[in-house]
């Protein structure tokens, strides 16, 4: 009787061990002060002269991520308009803007994949964002660390290369 109650507790052990394994495929998440962040919503388009534009957004809360091209390559922030790292929450009782842009801020936007047949984005960021309201000396920054953006989709027309 005792290896029937072994046999059927180990065989109900094996069946009730699953992997619930969660694929996160597209992301968009960073690290945000040091606290886990990660995108509900995230887009990506091309704007005006060929500039890519990542979106993530997670309730009120946006980051945007500008580049001059979908080239894979590094673009540097915190060096002209065009490069550039937006941060904005607009919750009213935390109502902030963030950004970098010609000698404002610094960090890095990686392309690290372009793929034209799938029409999707890869990459990785980390930037430091000055307030755009000057005057708020309690939160003069923001930062953001080990960035990822993975095959976000690229909407609308893709310009030709």
């Amino acid at each position: 009787m005792k290896k029937y109650f072994y046999f059927l507790s180990f065989l109900f052990l094996l069946i009730s061990c699953t992997e619930d394994v969660k694929f996160n495929n597209p992301a968009f998440q960073t690290l945000k002060n040091n606290v886990f962040w990660r995108s509900q919503a995230y887009k990506a388009h091309f704007g005006t002269n060929g500039i890519l534009v990542i979106e993530g957004s997670l309730g009120y809360e946006k980051i945007i991520l500008q580049t001059a091209s979908s080239s894979e390559q590094t673009f540097i922030l915190g060096v002209n308009d065009v490069s550039k790292a937006t941060y904005k929450n607009t919750l009213p009782a935390e109502s902030a803007s963030f950004s970098t842009g010609t000698n404002k801020g610094s960090g890095q936007i990686v392309i690290t994949d372009y793929d034209t047949d799938a029409s999707t984005i890869s990459g990785t960021f980390k930037f430091t964002a000055v307030n755009d309201d000057e005057s708020n000396i309690e939160n003069p920054k923001v930062n953001f660390t080990e960035g990822v953006f993975y095959k976000i989709p690229i909407e609308g027309n893709v310009p030709e290369m």
